[in-house]
């Protein structure tokens, strides 16, 4: 009988130990500071009456896109009822910046006028809120938490270095075929240049003489 006692008891101070964990999202390993995705829209009608662009509108449009600065990263749809029909002439401006035009559209305030379409460029950006975060000191922790700032370092650094924000909440699809050159090139790159960082017009470090052998390189 003693031991069942023992048994409850103990069983008791375990519960209590896990009471409030929901509430303390510092009493676990994973960071609290982590990276957050935003997105901002960029609207721009061009006039497309019958489903092809006015005279001019694809230069103004192109001159748009170079003041958004458009670039990898960032995704392009085209709304309105001609829509698919102006799909071709946006999507040949919009290629001149190494971008395509994605399916669908996303909600945006108000509708294209009558005979004119949408073009809406959606840029994605990460960042850590509130890092550095010094809210708590280090010590004394009597409840064994994670420091206030833990994590704010190598995500914000995360968050500044991925050139595809969208990469942060899901990953892509590999190809069908592999190509071992392409995870090669980091490596033949680092092999080849200085190791003081690679610069326009640097020299490239001599190749030893069994990488010659190796490589056949005459």
């Amino acid at each position: 009988m003693r031991s069942k006692l023992i048994v409850i008891a103990l069983g008791s101070v375990l519960a209590g130990c896990g009471a409030g964990l929901p509430d303390r999202p510092r009493a676990g390993l994973n960071p609290v500071n982590v990276p957050v995705l935003s997105t901002t829209d960029f609207v721009f009608d061009a006039a497309a009456p019958g489903g092809s662009l006015a005279g001019g509108e694809a230069q103004r449009l192109d001159g748009w896109l170079q003041g958004l600065g458009l670039g990898y990263g960032d995704a392009v749809y085209v709304d309105g009822g001609y829509a698919d029909s102006a799909r071709a002439q946006v999507a040949q401006v919009v290629g001149r910046y190494g971008v395509m035009v994605q399916p669908g559209a996303p909600v945006t305030a108000g509708a294209a006028s009558p005979g004119s379409v949408r073009v809406v460029v959606s840029r994605r950006t990460a960042g850590v809120p509130g890092c550095p975060n010094w809210t708590g000191v280090s010590s004394p922790n009597f409840e064994n938490e994670t420091l206030s700032n833990f994590g704010c370092g190598v995500n914000s650094n995360l968050a500044a270095m991925v050139a595809n924000p969208t990469d942060l909440v899901h990953g892509r699809a590999g190809d069908a075929a592999v190509d071992a050159s392409t995870g090669a090139k980091a490596i033949i790159m680092y092999r080849n240049w200085p190791l003081t960082a690679i610069q326009e017009g640097q020299q490239r470090r001599p190749l030893k003489e069994d990488e010659i052998k190796t490589k056949g390189i005459k």
